[in-house]
């Protein structure tokens, strides 16, 4: 008889048996471990990516290099390098779709 998943304690997942489609291989088994790093590693290289355009972008911006060089950063200017810097960050999480597991 089938032993519904929400039964007392007799039908705890220990007790059940395998079902068909939990059966792990050797492969499937470092499957997650793979998929985190692959993960940690993205989320590293944006943490980078952002510290490095801020700590240039928003000194520029302030106006910090005007009385030495007399660069000024554009209003819009500035607006395109944030979108550029989300897409950036976007476009380096997708590539996630691309780690085979």
């Amino acid at each position: 008889m089938w032993a519904s998943p929400w039964a007392p304690a007799p039908t705890w997942p220990w007790n059940r048996p395998a079902s068909p489609w939990s059966r792990a291989t050797s492969t499937a088994s470092c499957a997650p471990a793979d998929s985190q790093r692959a993960t940690l590693a993205n989320i590293k290289q944006n943490l980078f990516f952002a510290f490095v355009y801020n700590s240039l972008g928003v000194p520029i911006a302030a106006g910090v290099l005007y009385p030495f060089f007399g660069i000024l950063l554009s209003p819009m200017i500035a607006a395109a390098a944030m979108s550029f810097s989300s897409v950036s960050v976007i476009g380096n999480a997708l590539r996630l779709n691309k780690v085979s597991i």
